[in-house]
């Protein structure tokens, strides 16, 4: 490792908390799909911060709506209101076709607002006797890190030694019909659900599950709530992936692209029957929904609403999976995902095939010791992404020797300074 990266990992190692193990890389700078570390090399981003970096590195349109409102007011609190949150609230709940917005920070911060507003709804307006109300989840989900999360994680290094943990919850198995149906009684307030399956490894649910659930939810007066923070805004080729079943939930769970890449921004969108149960000091955050926040998930929401970014995942998408198709069984057994998000299945550990790809030029993240996820920004150009699936060809074929040397990649992509330097 050179000298610069080695000196900022060691430190890194020493003061911070050893809950990551990331890739041996320092960035320095990034733009557009492109990351450059301390030493000037520079590398293809395809993981885009687990879709947060949907529209690429210092997106310019997001950064400039970011400079403006950093130049006027960043944060008065929810004491006041500012003249980006009635518009920000309102363009969003359009988007999803909801009523009501109520805005938060983290992803996590997200699912625990949609977790309290089904109890609250389940006991003001469904009549759940007090302290009964259940919400199902299912295996292998993803939805963060607090307390109350994990309690309900399949995911034993998420949960292991956090406990006693929070009651209430039912797990079932991913694309279960039977086995939901049977979970549900008059208690149950909410199905919180992945359209796809993001950190278990890009696990899409078999054809006909999102409409299933659906129409159990409808059935038994229960809250399908859809847990789109890493599936939505325009990543599956749709704008929420609940959109390839033609279903749409009752609550709506977005987070990681809402920010832009910039700052965390999530939200719970949901009509007025259901996020109408709060009254003023029954929740909040004093950062949710600031003026920063808002300025820049106006402009999300306003590139989205034009399909730019929606027609390049779905058509880009359909290019990388016929590509990762075409992997040797041998080493990649199967393929998962939709739109411009794949989880690659090896016979062997990902994460010498994540550093392989690494000396190569090519940042992916293995998960669940045996997945390489795939998430470039929507931004990508097709023969950068092109680009990339044959590094990745190569780094397969080449399991077991040693990293090959990055290729050299001067005068490719100028437009965005592509070049291992």
């Amino acid at each position: 490792m050179p000298a610069r990266s080695a000196e900022l990992r060691a430190l890194s190692d020493e003061h911070s908390a050893h809950n990551y193990h990331p890739l041996p890389i320092v960035v320095a700078e990034a733009e557009g799909v492109w990351i450059t570390d301390v030493e000037g090399r520079r590398y293809l981003d395809m993981l885009a911060a687990y879709s947060a970096v949907n529209f690429g590195h210092r997106n310019p349109r997001l950064t400039a709506a970011a400079k403006r409102q950093m130049d006027r007011v960043t944060l008065v609190s929810r004491a006041f209101d500012h003249d980006n949150f009635g518009p920000f609230v309102t363009e969003l709940a359009e988007l999803c076709g909801k009523d009501m917005v109520l805005p938060m920070n983290s992803g996590a911060e997200g699912v625990e607002t949609a977790l309290k507003t089904a109890r609250k709804w389940g006991y003001e307006v469904k009549g759940v006797p007090a302290d009964q109300a259940n919400i199902i989840t299912f295996e292998g989900n993803f939805h963060g890190r607090t307390t109350t999360i994990v309690s309900f994680s399949t995911d034993a290094d998420a949960k292991d030694s956090y406990g006693p943990y929070t009651p209430g919850f039912r797990t079932v198995p991913y694309g279960d019909v039977d086995a939901l149906k049977a979970a549900m009684d008059g208690s149950t307030v909410g199905v919180l659900i992945e359209p796809i399956q993001g950190e278990a490894g890009v696990n899409v649910p078999p054809s006909g599950f999102l409409r299933a659930v659906r129409d159990l939810c409808a059935a038994n007066g229960t809250l399908m709530i859809a847990d789109e923070i890493q599936s939505g805004l325009g990543r599956t080729g749709a704008t929420f992936a609940c959109e390839h079943e033609d279903v749409v939930p009752d609550v709506y769970i977005l987070g990681k692209a809402l920010g832009g890449g910039i700052m965390p921004v999530s939200a719970v969108v949901a009509d007025a029957d259901v996020l109408g149960v709060f009254r003023p000091g029954q929740h909040g955050s004093t950062f949710g929904g600031n003026p920063l926040a808002c300025a820049i998930g106006r402009e999300v929401v306003a590139m989205l609403k034009t399909g730019e970014y929606q027609e390049r995942s779905r058509t880009l998408g359909a290019h990388m999976h016929e590509r990762l198709a075409r992997l040797p069984g041998d080493v990649a057994h199967e393929v998962r995902g939709r739109g411009l998000w794949a989880g690659v299945e090896l016979h062997g550990k990902a994460r010498p095939v994540s550093e392989r790809l690494m000396d190569l030029g090519v940042l992916v993240k293995e998960t669940h010791e045996t997945t390489l996820r795939l998430a470039p920004p929507l931004t990508i150009e097709r023969e950068d992404l092109d680009w990339a699936l044959d590094q990745l060809e190569i780094a397969l074929s080449t399991q077991g020797g040693d990293p090959l040397e990055p290729p050299s990649r001067a005068g490719r992509s100028s437009r965005h300074g592509a070049g291992v330097l």
